[in-house]
């Protein structure tokens, strides 16, 4: 019967591993929403929505409603993760198999951060890390999307892998200062939350020199790519590369538009949307053979929902 279950969900392998990225991606914007309407601490304790009750009751008001509705989502998002975990088995991919396994490891132990973040007043600390874990767990839902469809490559040559992580890199950086000026920011998530105490003008700007530093290795990749013959690397840095430019665009005008909160929402968005690509780019450099290993005893992989059509 768990057989017979398994083979039905691998058909679904393929949907289930974009609904992972999507879900993923979208919690991040979810989130952002509870922190720009003031909710963070809606719920002010953790496990619990309060002392007396797991959850949200008529006392907690709108901001209540708001976070408990996003703690919720974490069971649809490990849902979703589940089924994809058991799709992999039953499809017997292996490395689909591990992929989908450490996504469903990460949902927890965001639900732990989350929950000291919590604890902690909204610490800016603690909420970056919350963060970063969200862009990670993007990482890794786009490396699974990778090994499911993907163009068979051999390994990119020297310079443009070395240009490809090197953006990785820098693409980190850019996130993780992007925390830091949340940090520094108005939007706290709750009006008695602490601020990093950075002059957010300073951070803001250091921000912005790293994110020129992201775009021109962004460019010299797309050359590099362009002039070397390699036609998807140069296809995912291309879209890479808009992601940048609409998210610089986004930034600078939030930035003099003293942050409104719909154009901060976006921000977050187009956050998640950047930490996807530049783990494509730096799986674009890397060699890929699908249907050679996908199955740990080495044959083709068969299912149709696990390679290209």
């Amino acid at each position: 019967m768990l057989q017979t279950l398994l083979d039905r969900l691998a058909r679904y392998l393929w949907p289930l591993a974009l609904a992972n990225l999507v879900a993923n991606i979208g919690i991040v914007v979810t989130g952002g929403a509870v922190r720009l309407t003031g909710s963070g601490l809606g719920c002010p304790t953790w496990p619990r929505c309060s002392d007396e009750s797991y959850v949200a009751h008529g006392e907690l008001g709108v901001h209540g409603v708001i976070e408990f509705g996003n703690r919720m989502l974490t069971f649809a998002l490990a849902a979703v993760a589940v089924l994809c975990f058991l799709a992999a088995l039953g499809a017997a991919h292996r490395r689909a198999t591990r992929l989908s396994l450490v996504i469903g490891l990460g949902i927890p132990l965001q639900a732990v951060i989350g929950g000291i973040t919590v604890l902690t007043d909204l610490n800016p600390w603690i909420v970056s890390g919350h963060f970063l874990l969200s862009m990670a767990m993007i990482m890794v839902c786009v490396a699974l999307v990778d090994e499911l469809r993907s163009p068979d490559r051999a390994p990119a040559p020297p310079l443009p892998r070395a240009l490809a992580w090197a953006t990785l890199a820098v693409g980190w950086v850019v996130l993780y200062l992007g925390t830091v000026v949340t940090g520094a920011g108005p939007h706290a998530g709750d009006t008695e939350s602490p601020r990093n105490g950075l002059d957010p003008a300073t951070v803001s700007h250091l921000h912005a020199y790293a994110v020129y530093a992201l775009v021109a290795l962004t460019v010299a990749l797309l050359a590099v790519a362009v002039r070397g013959g390699h036609p998807w690397l140069a296809r995912v840095t291309g879209l890479v590369l808009l992601i940048e430019v609409a998210q610089g665009v986004l930034g600078w005008t939030q930035y003099w538009l003293d942050l409104p909160v719909a154009l901060v929402a976006l921000h977050m968005l187009g956050a998640g949307l950047l930490a996807a690509g530049l783990a494509r780019i730096a799986l674009a450099v890397l060699p890929h053979h699908a249907r050679h290993e996908a199955r740990a005893d080495g044959q083709e992989q068969p299912r149709a929902a696990t390679r290209l059509p």
